[in-house]
């Protein structure tokens, strides 16, 4: 089968497209959508299947009619995977699947797929999994080792908008008391100062390192002795409960029902449901070693049933219960990935418009006719926006 995968993001691109491939379909990564390269990859690839998930450039206001019409046209059924329940549902997912009107919705909460059905919607349940080729225990690299981290952006006009949610108990019970106590933790990601400030517990600078590509999360996760793992609910486990225990990470996390269902606490990871019973398992851990390395060893065997490659064969059997797709082409062959802007690389000389470019400029700049470029890209008018990828001549 071959399925185009509307995507381009770092953290959605690696995982389910490679379980898609290792169960024998032609994936194809379409990177930046525009109106144009939605249909040039549907007239050359002809895929079976369109895929969406997440909540990324990919699905602004203005794609998401695209990507509907483009599919309707086609007749090719449109998939999407919300993976920002059940925290955004009302503001971004109803929204998103009212306008680009997917034929069917996988959803990372359990509860809200009976919500989608009553809707019209059809639903099924589809949890976050890891995949090897990205998630996978390193040797401990230098530049990343820490007694404790934290992979994660801090959201915090999120929190602030929403003290009750239980990424906010997580927070508290998790890494509050680690910071009130000086008890170091290193964080990467975006805003922990500014969440630090905003809840009255400054976090000192050198503890904070910014922003880390997604590929490279898993040199932390190796190379700490803990890691800490928010929960943004207590009937679901987040993304990266699976990713640092697909690293090999020992993973420090909220005592959930979700958690304890998938996994066993202090054998598999560590669970806390207290700041003082963190302060507690963090002091123990540290100092034993043999333990540690016990729970990192005993979570990659636990994890292993949760790879995008189960995922991917759960997906596919629930599409075809449902007669989204024909039993016929859902058996795969030889898997294969295509990246579409690599393919585009290869045979054209192209422009990434960044925020501010016009068509003119960029006509100036490579000093090219204006409907030339046009041309090329089969634009109808000289309307861009950041992000997009413009064809300028053939190679």
């Amino acid at each position: 089968m071959k399925i185009l995968f509307l995507e381009s993001h770092p953290m959605w691109i690696h995982g389910l497209p490679n379980g898609l491939k290792e169960l024998g379909h032609t994936v194809i990564i379409s990177g930046p959508v525009s109106r144009e390269n939605i249909l040039d990859m549907i007239s050359q690839y002809e895929p079976d299947l369109i895929l969406s998930m997440g909540w990324t450039p990919e699905h602004s206001r203005e794609k998401q009619p695209w990507i509907r019409d483009a599919a309707r046209s086609a007749h090719i059924p449109l998939v999407y995977w919300s993976t920002e329940d059940p925290l955004h549902t009302k503001n971004f997912t109803l929204p998103l699947i009212c306008t680009m009107q997917p034929d069917f919705v996988f959803t990372v909460t359990p509860s809200l797929c009976e919500t989608y059905e009553k809707l019209g919607i059809k639903a099924s349940h589809l949890d976050f999994g890891y995949h090897s080729n990205v998630h996978y225990h390193t040797e401990p690299y230098k530049k990343y080792s820490a007694n404790i981290a934290v992979v994660a952006n801090a959201y915090p006009e999120f929190i602030k908008q929403n003290p009750d949610v239980f990424r906010s108990e997580s927070f508290k019970n998790l890494i509050m008391p680690l910071i009130e106590n000086n008890i170091r933790v290193d964080f990467w990601g975006n805003h922990w100062e500014r969440l630090g400030e905003q809840l009255g517990i400054p976090i000192p600078s050198d503890w904070i390192h910014g922003y880390l590509s997604y590929t490279k999360a898993r040199k932390v996760y190796s190379s700490s002795k803990i890691v800490i793992g928010l929960q943004n609910c207590t009937d679901q486990l987040s993304q990266r409960t699976f990713e640092v225990l697909g690293s090999g990470g020992c993973l420090l996390t909220s005592d959930t029902e979700a958690v304890r269902e998938k996994f066993s606490p202090d054998r598999d990871l560590i669970v806390s449901s207290s700041p003082e019973e963190t302060i507690e398992k963090v002091k123990y851990y540290l100092k034993n070693t043999k333990q540690r390395e016990t729970i990192k060893n005993n979570g990659m065997k636990a994890i292993k049933p949760h790879s995008y490659y189960y995922r991917a064969k759960e997906m596919i059997k629930v599409l075809v219960k449902r007669g989204i797709i024909s039993s016929k082409i859902a058996t795969g062959d030889k898997g294969k990935l295509i990246n579409y802007k690599e393919v585009l690389e290869k045979k054209y000389n192209l422009h990434h418009v960044n925020l501010g470019d016009t068509l003119g400029q960029i006509s100036v700049r490579y000093e090219i006719p204006l409907k030339k470029i046009m041309k090329i890209n089969k634009f109808t008018s000289d309307k861009i926006y950041a992000g997009q990828i413009i064809k300028i001549s053939k190679k």
